[in-house]
């Protein structure tokens, strides 16, 4: 599949083991997968690592997509990993007619999968506090990346993937997959093209931050490896709500904990906060303050040209907006609908001296068409790190409940050396980025 790059095998014997060394553990390889063949050139193998809820909902996509294979999966729920194998095989069976079909695999560790040289690419839809180390991991040993939103944990960790990414010439796309939406597309041409005029405000209708995690401890359920579930975060106990049984069919709630995600603000934020980012023309850079209203808990951002972002706690599903006011108008702009003022905004014609913002109107085939042509899709690792950024910076106001001046050129706060130790975080040995 990938022509302009290293032979695999070759690729392999080098990266491999500085990719094993970097995250602490030794690379197991199967002699059947040093015996895999290599994958027809025109057809994209696929390998999913993290295949809870979003998980099997990316895999499900995937497997709709024209000239892609899934050929591997990999999570530390053994229920959870039979029934995605399971998910690849039926579906291949259906396609061709049979009863059964054999050609998925099913990994527990992540470092088995990674280890085939036949799979071209992966989708890494685990809890965020193990995107950065697998996400640099699967760039060392060659393969192009799907993430899921926000790509990291930590402003550091969002950095250190740029840089590795970028080395090893991966195709990276961040799961913000408002970007291949036509509404908030237009809205954003709207912005940038004036129609709104200058713009003051924007309004971003999303819950708040993390919590520390104060779970009381449950017996280990014997499918689940909990400790490779936990990685590089701090040993807690187990708890249901961190990680349900499949039988429930629902998202956990690990986001809602510091030591694994960034609440609403990183999962939200990275859908919405990103279209911020994408309207302002921010994609290599972000605000410069960030505080709290007096007596509130809305984050809020002020970028150096002077508009002001804002969250707004929302109170059902249709207050998850975006608004942008500016000194000529205004736009409201929800997943389900888009509406301007004045009116005829909405109806607007972009002319031939117009800026048109990257089309996409399919997330996942956009990361498959890049990947074919070696371009940079609408999501780069670039743009997840910066929208990431943004996310963690408001959590470090929250979490420091006082204001902070940033500097986005050197990715650092001003004056501040607590504010900037957040910046990052220890792993959990042996562990280690």
């Amino acid at each position: 599949m990938k022509d302009n790059k290293v032979n695999r095998r070759q690729f392999l014997k080098s990266a491999t083991g500085a990719a094993a060394t970097a995250i602490g553990f030794p690379y197991i390889v199967p002699s059947s997968v040093l015996a895999a063949e290599t994958a027809p050139s025109n057809l994209i193998t696929l390998g999913f690592i993290g295949v809870g809820k979003q998980g099997t909902d990316l895999e499900r996509a995937f497997l709709n997509e024209q000239g892609t294979r899934v050929v591997a999966v990999c999570d530390v729920d053994s229920l959870k990993l039979e029934r995605a194998r399971q998910i690849a095989e039926e579906h291949y069976a259906g396609q061709q007619d049979k009863s059964t079909f054999k050609g998925c695999d099913a990994y527990k560790d992540f470092r088995n999968l990674l280890s085939r040289d036949d799979i071209d690419a992966v989708v890494v839809a685990t809890p965020d506090h193990w995107h950065g180390l697998i996400v640099t991991c699967a760039a060392r040993t060659g393969k192009d990346i799907y993430c899921e939103k926000p790509i990291s944990q930590t402003v550091a960790e969002a950095r250190q993937m740029v840089k590795v990414v970028r080395r090893y010439g991966s195709i990276f796309q961040t799961g913000s997959m408002q970007r291949s939406s036509s509404r908030f597309r237009f809205t954003c041409e709207l912005v940038r093209n004036g129609y709104i005029g200058e713009v003051k405000t924007i309004t971003a209708g999303m819950c708040g931050p993390p919590m520390e995690c104060d779970l009381p401890p449950e017996p280990v359920p014997d499918y689940l490896d909990w400790d490779m579930w936990l990685g590089p975060a701090l040993w807690r106990p187990y708890n249901e709500v961190l990680s349900p049984h499949i039988s429930k069919d629902i998202f956990p709630h690990w986001r809602d904990y510091r030591d694994f995600g960034g609440g609403a603000t990183t999962d939200w934020g990275a859908h919405h906060f990103d279209i911020a980012q994408w309207a302002l023309d921010m994609d290599n850079s972000g605000p410069v303050e960030i505080y709290l209203p007096e007596g509130g808990n809305e984050i809020t951002y002020k970028y150096a040209n002077g508009v002001i972002l804002t969250r707004q706690e929302p109170k059902e599903w249709k207050d998850y907006t975006l608004t942008f006011v500016g000194t000529e108008g205004k736009i409201v702009v929800h997943r389900e609908y888009l509406n301007t003022w004045p009116d005829n905004l909405i109806n607007v014609k972009l002319g031939p001296n117009d800026i048109r913002l990257y089309k996409s109107n399919n997330h996942y085939a956009d990361w498959l068409q890049s990947i074919r042509k070696r371009s940079k899709p609408i999501c780069d690792v670039e743009i997840g790190c910066q929208t990431a950024i943004v996310c963690h910076i408001g959590n470090i106001v929250y979490e420091l409940k006082r204001p902070l001046k940033w500097n986005p050129e050197r990715e650092h706060f001003i004056d501040d050396p607590e504010a900037d130790r957040l910046l990052s975080r220890p792993m959990r040995s042996p562990w280690q980025l």
